[in-house]
């Protein structure tokens, strides 16, 4: 073999390019680095190799000025210096493989569970386009979560994008890890973004314990910067789409999509970017209809079933984050402060919570009895006040009646702790709870 021959051979496997632009770091502050030389070369959303004299680290291009561009690192620990170089080293790529089951990962792909190094797959952008419209296949396969006011009153679909709506403490990790737990799924991929660092392992060792052989968890606490933040749930996302395309049902849990677009805003802020909606600027909202649009059905065989949490600020439902995820998702489930004071858990409000898609998740029977059911509520919610000062008279109003009779009970059938097992057939359950109350004299279930 000559000499040209081996050399080949040698750089058959090599993926590092033989050269490198680089440019030179002029300036810095604690949340950016400014490098001169790569003007005319970089582009928004490549990665810079900056070294320190700790080491080298990798930092995002955020903006680009005729002079400089505008780099923030993804770590802080990397002491910044005049004249550094900085090597661009194009868009961030992932490369996820079936061997990442059951490990912690930051949002970097590097494993934070102290096991073996990460094998390799093919490579993934982190920053994928979603799937073009006309690719999309039809959400029609229903879904069961184990969860029994989700399954009777917000149904999921394989493919739905859905989001659980609420004020801090209300208990959206608790239902995201009781969602998490059932058994329909293939595959599990957390994003725990910007979450307290004690919650993390009693977010894997509590709903998703006996599943972890099928989690991949994606983990930024919310002591790291706002570009590891930002990045942990396109990683997230990035891993569900390689098991999309082997074919998978994926659940992808995104805890939470505040936080990300809390972190989203921070980064487009220093960059430079103006604020129009009570703070945020509008590339926030124009990133997470993005990252949402990538979870879906394509023409392959795998899905991608998306719950984001929205942690509602000030229990304002109205506020810029949870407007634009409640306008973008496939439905809202909304959890209750005051149902969850009441001690029902979880505190799932059914008549404020929607599926746009219940009508592919639902029988015909059971798509009757969820109506009548919320109409009972509603009814039996509307006249709380009225019943609590005395001026409700039995027998006076027949619908009225039945509520009363019947809405304590579906309460107290749809009460559900994590350590519960998933429920296999909600609405076989309950019609046995109200029935059971019917041989008891108490009440009739409601007839679809």
């Amino acid at each position: 073999m000559g000499a040209l021959e081996r050399l080949a051979d040698v750089l058959d496997g090599y993926t590092e390019p033989a050269v490198r632009l680089s440019g030179v770091v002029c300036e810095a502050n604690p949340t950016d680095r400014f490098v001169r030389g790569l003007s005319r070369h970089a582009a928004l959303g490549d990665q810079l190799l900056i070294h320190h004299h700790d080491g080298a680290a990798l930092a995002e291009v955020v903006r680009i000025d005729r002079e400089r561009v505008t780099a923030s690192p993804y770590e802080r620990r990397h002491a910044a210096f005049i004249g550094a170089g900085a090597a661009l080293v194009g868009r961030f790529e992932l490369r996820p493989c079936d061997e990442w089951l059951g490990r912690v990962v930051d949002a970097l792909g590097r494993p934070l569970d102290h096991g073996e190094p990460l094998p390799l797959g093919p490579v993934r952008r982190v920053d994928a386009d979603p799937p073009k419209a006309m690719k999309r296949a039809p959400l029609n396969r229903a879904l069961r979560t184990g969860v029994k006011v989700l399954d009777i009153f917000a149904p999921l679909v394989e493919g739905q994008r859905v989001g659980i709506f609420a004020g801090s403490g209300v208990g959206k990790s608790t239902l995201l890890g009781m969602i998490g737990a059932a058994a329909t799924f293939d595959v599990v991929v957390a994003a725990l973004v910007g979450e307290r660092g004690r919650e993390v392992m009693e977010t894997l060792d509590g709903p998703l314990a006996e599943h972890r052989d099928r989690t991949v968890a994606v983990v930024s606490t919310g002591d790291e910067t706002p570009m590891m933040r930002r990045l942990a749930p396109m990683t997230a996302m990035a891993v569900a789409e390689y098991f999309r395309e082997q074919g998978k049902r994926v659940l992808l849990v995104v805890d939470s999509l505040t936080r990300y677009a809390h972190a989203a805003r921070d980064v487009a802020l220093a960059a430079g970017e103006p604020p129009v909606s009570r703070g945020y600027p509008p590339s926030v909202f124009a990133d997470m209809a993005r990252l949402v649009e990538r979870a879906g059905r394509t023409g392959l065989l795998g899905s991608i079933t998306g719950v984001f949490a929205v942690l509602v600020d000030g229990d304002d439902m109205d506020e810029p984050v949870a407007d634009t995820a409640r306008g973008t998702l496939d439905g809202h489930i909304v959890l209750s402060r005051a149902i969850a004071e009441q001690g029902r858990l979880p505190a799932v409000d059914p008549l404020a919570s929607l599926s746009r898609l219940a009508d592919k998740a639902f029988r015909h029977d059971e798509w009757e009895l969820s109506r009548r059911l919320r109409a009972l509520i509603s009814r039996f919610e509307d006249t709380r006040d009225l019943r609590l000062l005395g001026g409700y008279k039995p027998g006076s109003d027949a619908e009225l009646d039945k509520a009363v009779q019947v809405v304590p009970h579906v309460y107290e059938a749809l009460v559900q702790m994590p350590a519960d097992k998933p429920s296999e057939d909600a609405f076989a359950e309950l019609a046995a709870l109200l029935t059971g109350r019917t041989a008891g004299g108490e009440a009739d279930p409601p007839s679809a």
